[in-house]
């Protein structure tokens, strides 16, 4: 799995350094913007994803022994679902300023 993403890295990050846009203006800020909005809002997704299972995994081993466990254990799911809000979050900010 890290190949896989040390390969994409390697393919897509020379691509998007030294495209130009239209204008022949230096488009290397512009394309670095995007390329970091993308890793935000990636990697936070793939972290939130991941605690949401193994969360989840265990709030239903636990719900499975004692059903009066199940108000207790899903905010730490939304929780965790609040990860991928925070990358998207600062996608945007990354994207605005």
């Amino acid at each position: 799995m890290k190949r896989f993403f040390m390969g994409i890295c390697c393919l897509v990050l020379p691509v998007t350094l030294f495209a130009q846009e239209a204008g022949g203006s230096n488009a290397i800020g512009s394309n670095i913007k995007y390329f970091a909005a993308a890793l935000a809002v990636g990697f936070s997704c793939i972290g939130g994803g991941i605690a949401v299972g193994h969360i989840g995994s265990a709030a239903m081993g636990a719900m499975s022994e004692n059903a009066e466990l199940s108000g207790k254990a899903m905010p730490f799911v939304g929780l965790a679902e609040g990860i991928c809000l925070w990358g998207f979050l600062v996608a945007l900010l990354i994207l605005i300023l």
